[in-house]
């Protein structure tokens, strides 16, 4: 999931004010957009606002309601029951059929605009134009946009010579007051592109040069706003933590193509995403006051009924961080992003603006991956102080075992051999408890990020992941 860029100071000055979807969401929960005093652009919609206080409401709910559970005599029932009802959901999501696409176009292909947001990316971004540049889809039906967002090594100078080579590269080069992160510079460039469908990736992306043909027949079906493609590691040998995202990988595409085969709520990654221009232009283009547009964007199409595909085949290489602290930088922002997308949105949950199915699937795996951890911590000082088991033990167990099953089954599916022998599942089955380990730290990282976010009057400042150009 990409981040933007955000510096350390909360208020807001300017920005552009975000329509469509957006606007008409403001305006029906009376939240209207005010003109600023001081110049012509508009301030933050409410929605995006207070983010702290509803963060502090929500921890807050979360401790005094574990510790509740501990106090009273029905709470283990209660456990019990929630436990029942995720346990449930999540037969139903791994026992999912996984839907089938058409495999060519019917009549002529679709324009196709490819965009990347690139900053300090001299060591990946000519192989990436070379990738994008020579893929296998006419000439003459796509494009490729790289947004040179006003970057301080040679990535701008490289561009400049990559589009003399290139018939079918255009760059944009951002200004060093443009603002709006990656989300920022998606927008800034979008009314330039032609394509139908926009194809977002990274700057160290790598794809096969098919790509295009297996993803673009799956727009047939007018109800598609986008697809997802599978994340894969480039480099994932080099240590536990790139074979520990190798496995995570594998665990959420298994997690969103199932979701997506049971009309839940897939959720688009950022690098490899497709959307509908019709989808993004009625949900008012990238939302420039989050950290993970991609995640905000999956909120805003599933509110405007358009469907997500999420696939296995085919996938997006892109490097894997190598050590812990960059590991650690990443998924803060994945996790404060995606814990906002429920504070800005929740009483559109509540209201089950998604629909019933949809409504569940989101409130379930917003408890799986956002509640329990931040509970941990209270259930774990009420059975010291008790002496007594963990309440939440089963809950836990559940959303554990899924998540075991999933990355197994996934491991399993993206293998080159589909034979079955013995020693493949032997070595899957160790790729599963290592990565199962390596997914502990997400614990830590949210149970963090949240109490954080509780606190702290200032967001967190981005740090950019470096790209080495590793494949």
């Amino acid at each position: 999931m990409p981040a933007n860029s955000w510096s350390d100071d909360d208020s807001y000055n300017e920005f552009d004010a975000l329509d469509s979807l957006l606007s008409e969401l403001s305006v029906e929960d009376e939240e209207l957009v005010e003109e600023t005093s001081s110049s012509n652009s508009l301030s933050l919609p409410s929605r995006f606002q207070n983010r702290r206080r509803k963060a502090a409401v929500v921890l807050t709910l979360v401790w005094s309601s574990t510790i509740a559970l501990h106090l009273i005599s029905w709470g283990s029932l209660f456990v019990l029951g929630l436990s029942t009802i995720v346990g449930l959901h999540a037969l139903v999501v791994v026992s999912g059929r996984l839907k089938r696409y058409p495999e060519s176009v019917e009549g002529d292909l679709p324009f196709v605009s490819l965009i990347v947001s690139a900053k300090n990316e001299e060591a990946v971004i000519s192989n990436l134009v070379e990738n994008l540049c020579n893929l296998e889809y006419p000439a003459g039906c796509y494009e490729v946009w790289i947004v040179d967002d006003n970057s301080s090594d040679n990535t701008g100078q490289l561009l400049t010579q990559l589009a003399q080579e290139y018939d079918n590269l255009k760059v944009f080069h951002r200004s060093s007051d443009a603002t709006g992160g990656k989300s920022g510079a998606l927008n800034q460039v979008l009314p330039m592109t032609k394509g139908e469908i926009l194809a977002v990736f990274d700057a160290d992306a790598q794809i096969h040069p098919n790509l295009l043909m297996q993803i673009v027949p799956m727009f047939q079906r007018q109800q598609v706003g986008a697809v997802q493609v599978r994340k894969a590691i480039a480099n994932q040998g080099e240590n536990f933590w790139t074979k520990g995202q190798h496995a995570e990988m594998a665990l959420d595409t298994f997690l969103q193509s199932h979701r997506n085969a049971i009309a839940g709520v897939p959720e688009l990654r950022g690098n490899g995403q497709f959307v509908r221009r019709e989808a993004l232009s009625r949900c008012g283009g990238w939302n420039e006051e989050t950290i993970t547009d991609d995640l905000d964007l999956t909120f805003r199409l599933h509110l405007d009924k358009w469907d997500i595909e999420c696939v296995f085949d085919p996938s997006v290489k892109e490097e894997g961080v190598t050590d812990a602290i960059a590991l650690w930088h990443q998924r803060n922002r994945w996790a404060e992003g995606g814990f906002q997308r429920y504070l800005d949105y929740w009483d559109l949950l509540l209201k089950n603006r998604l629909g019933s199915r949809k409504t569940l699937d989101m409130m379930i795996f917003m408890l799986s991956q956002y509640i329990l951890p931040m509970a941990l911590i209270p259930d774990f000082l009420m059975a010291i102080i008790r002496q007594r088991p963990l309440m939440l033990a089963p809950i836990t167990g559940v959303a554990m075992s899924m998540s075991v099953t999933g990355m197994f089954v996934g491991l399993a599916r993206i293998r080159k051999d589909k034979k079955f022998r013995v020693s493949s599942y032997l070595l899957i089955l160790l790729q599963t408890i290592r990565g199962s380990i390596y997914m502990l730290h997400w614990l830590v990282v949210i149970s963090s990020v949240t109490a954080r976010m509780s606190v702290r009057p200032k967001r967190l400042k981005w740090v950019k992941t470096i790209h080495q150009g590793n494949k």
